[in-house]
């Protein structure tokens, strides 16, 4: 009966977190989709780019609860730490293929970064100076996400190593989103969020 609970709860943290924020905006707003411009990618970047500062603060707050809702409930309901692990990663899931969007969805940075603040600010704080470092010192947004993503695990390794696994995957999930980047950024085509040069 706890797997059967553990899968519904899975199915609706995927449901729930195919709601993208950033594709319900530009309907509502009457916006061209953010996946026909920019980067293609529907989440707070490509959003800064094309629209303003309060758009993008927006779309990231909704996607930032979107992933710690279903989180913060399952660790309310008492699931154990790898449980709570694949529900994190369902809601995950569910903004990189939407079945609402015709499973073409975003890269899940904001929404991943979501499922990790219920682990506590301590967390919280070093994924987000970590993210911030990265930008300030490269300009890409996109290797900042990489950069976090793949420090995540070390991070709660020290302070809740139990959920460690569950982490390591979403990382993986994460770096595996961002290939397309990764490419770009070898290549010198990726497109910089801050150029101190200009």
């Amino acid at each position: 009966m706890i797997y059967l609970t553990t899968f519904l709860f899975m199915l609706l943290a995927y449901l729930f977190g195919g709601l993208n924020g950033a594709i319900l905006l530009c309907r509502l707003k009457g916006w061209p989709d953010p996946r026909t411009r920019g980067s293609k990618n529907p989440g707070t970047t490509n959003i800064l780019r094309f629209h303003h500062a309060q758009a993008a603060s927006a779309v990231l707050i909704f996607d930032l609860l979107k992933g710690t809702l279903p989180v913060y409930l399952a660790y309310f309901f008492d699931y154990s730490p790898v449980e709570i692990g694949f529900i994190g990663i369902a809601t995950c899931l569910g903004h990189i293929y939407p079945p609402y969007f015709q499973f073409k969805g975003g890269k899940a940075v904001a929404t991943g970064l979501g499922t990790l603040l219920p682990l506590g600010m301590d967390m919280t704080g070093l994924l987000i100076l970590t993210w911030l470092f990265t930008v300030a010192v490269s300009g890409y947004a996109s290797l900042a996400a990489i950069v976090t993503a793949l420090a995540a695990p070390f991070f709660v390794e020290q302070i809740k190593p139990e959920y460690t696994t569950p982490v390591i995957m979403l990382s993986i999930l994460i770096v595996l989103r961002h290939i397309s980047n990764i490419h770009r950024l070898l290549t010198g085509k990726e497109k910089k969020i801050v150029n101190w040069k200009q």
